[in-house]
């Protein structure tokens, strides 16, 4: 497995992380069984995040998490969790974050996570669920910072969800050492420019912010919630389709725009729509580990396959570009 180096922080990420996500399901809807077959493939074949969430499941994914962790009992892991400040909390940030971390903690069954993530959505002003950039920077970030010299937690990071200007100021801080970016083949304007019609957020070159920060890359949504699989078939034990980030508005109108990408199997530069979309994302030198959404160690062994061929060659990437010249215009 390919290990790629993550930002400023000093840490090596295998180019495959694994998700713990509710979308796929397995680590909150999965048998015990299967949970930990799949984790012990994972640590066979070299991966060495974890990326989990105390919204997955309501705390189901971290317990689940680090059951497996504390059977297995792997050298070397890297974990994330994260945090989403609910707007009753944000008079009391500081103990909201606190409380929600020691639960993580409680979860995990460790005394700290190696990363940290806000997920919340950032926004100039904030409003409704979101914060804005001056309570990201005033108050989120020196807790984060607090928490880090008890030990708890050893990098600071965010998911960039929001708006476009609010994630550039709050990167550009460079208080984040790592950013979860969304980035896939029907959003790729965190790594390059988008014609003013293009139908999804413009993230504005995301990655040249990251990079300029020195922070981590971790992407998300690479297959757009499983839209870019081409199917409307889900897992028995999967999610229902998720609100896309940054793409369409729908996830219709995600899996319409994936199925036209279809060319890219038809022409064989990849054997499934899945497969291309994966080896898209990790042709991007900045990415410095992938979250695959998964329902079964199956579906990580196909996650694993896909890394293993490596980047989509240029013909690929350009044709790709092509067919996405043709979304412009649309109604997103």
């Amino acid at each position: 497995m390919e290990a790629r180096p993550f930002g400023r922080t000093g840490l090596h990420f295998s180019l495959l992380g694994f998700g713990c996500g509710a979308v796929g399901g397995l680590m909150v809807r999965g048998s015990p069984s299967e949970q930990e077959r799949a984790i012990a493939r994972a640590l066979d074949a070299g991966v060495n995040y974890f990326d989990t969430a105390v919204q997955y499941g309501d705390g189901l994914s971290e317990k689940n998490l680090g059951r497996a962790l504390a059977k297995l009992a792997p050298e070397n892991v890297v974990v994330g969790t994260k945090v989403r400040i609910r707007s009753a909390d944000f008079s009391r940030i500081r103990a909201a974050i606190t409380a929600s971390l020691e639960g993580s903690l409680s979860r995990l069954g460790r005394p700290s996570v190696d990363l940290f993530h806000l997920h919340n959505a950032i926004t100039l002003q904030g409003g409704g669920e979101s914060l804005s950039v001056a309570q990201v920077l005033g108050e989120v970030v020196p807790t984060f910072e607090r928490l880090r010299r008890e030990g708890k937690l050893r990098v600071l990071g965010l998911t960039a969800v929001g708006e476009t200007p609010a994630l550039h100021e709050v990167i550009d801080a460079g208080a984040f050492a790592s950013a979860q970016v969304s980035y896939n083949m029907l959003n790729p304007s965190a790594a390059a420019a988008l014609s003013p019609d293009y139908p999804a957020q413009d993230y504005g070159n995301l990655l040249e912010r990251t990079e300029a920060a020195g922070a981590g890359v971790i992407g998300i949504r690479v297959l757009a919630g499983g839209a870019l699989s081409g199917s409307d078939v889900r897992h028995p034990i999967a999610s229902p389709p998720p609100a896309p980030i940054g793409s369409g508005t729908s996830y219709t109108a995600d899996l319409a725009r994936a199925r036209r990408l279809a060319p890219l199997v038809a022409e064989g530069f990849a054997e499934t729509l899945a497969e291309a979309a994966i080896r898209f994302v990790i042709a991007e030198p900045r990415i410095g580990t992938i979250l695959v959404g998964m329902a079964s160690p199956e579906e990580f062994e196909s996650a694993l396959a896909a890394v293993t061929k490596g980047p989509l060659p240029r013909a690929a990437l350009d044709r790709l570009a092509a067919l996405q010249q043709d979304f412009a215009g649309e109604t997103r």
